[in-house]
């Protein structure tokens, strides 16, 4: 550890700052991955919402409607809109639930995935050039800290929801 590194810790003002720079840094994130997923949508003519549906459809599914709706933290009208464009544009398919065949399902069609991977293809690569600078232990503490960050924001988010 550096002089640095223990000063930090030991002054809570320095901390502070550490703290305040990381929050920081993740509004800046925030944004950069908005600023993505809009160019995404416009090149793929969808709008930010469908392109975080689908993507949860994708990751998830298929999934319910409902279930969706939840994920996404939407109402299940403004749901139906969004799974209609993804349908007119071949992203999707509804199904019938073989578990209960009154209910629907929703899947991503694996066939336009290529398109998806291709516009975020200069993300990933930037994103496995950067992991390849750091070690596996510290990779995992990346991500240990990523995780706890999704489940702070979706924490505060339901908390927002529900009042």
């Amino acid at each position: 550890m550096s002089s640095v590194e223990s000063e930090d810790e030991a002054d809570p003002r320095g901390r502070r700052r550490l703290s305040t720079s990381v929050r920081e840094s993740l509004r800046e994130l925030s944004v950069q991955l908005s600023l993505l997923n809009t160019q995404v949508g416009a090149r793929l003519k969808l709008k930010e919402v469908d392109v975080d549906c689908l993507d949860l459809i994708s990751r998830h599914g298929p999934l319910s409607p409902g279930a969706l709706a939840r994920r996404a933290g939407l109402h299940p009208a403004t749901t139906t809109g969004i799974l209609d464009r993804l349908e007119r544009g071949g992203w999707i398919v509804r199904e019938r639930d073989p578990a209960d065949r009154r209910a629907v399902l929703v899947r991503a069609l694996r066939e336009r995935s290529a398109e998806l991977f291709h516009l975020y293809g200069g993300m990933t690569a930037s994103m496995d050039a950067l992991c390849d600078d750091y070690s596996a232990a510290e990779l995992q503490l990346l991500i240990g800290f990523l995780r706890r960050t999704v489940d702070a924001g979706r924490a505060a988010t339901d908390a927002l929801a529900a009042d």
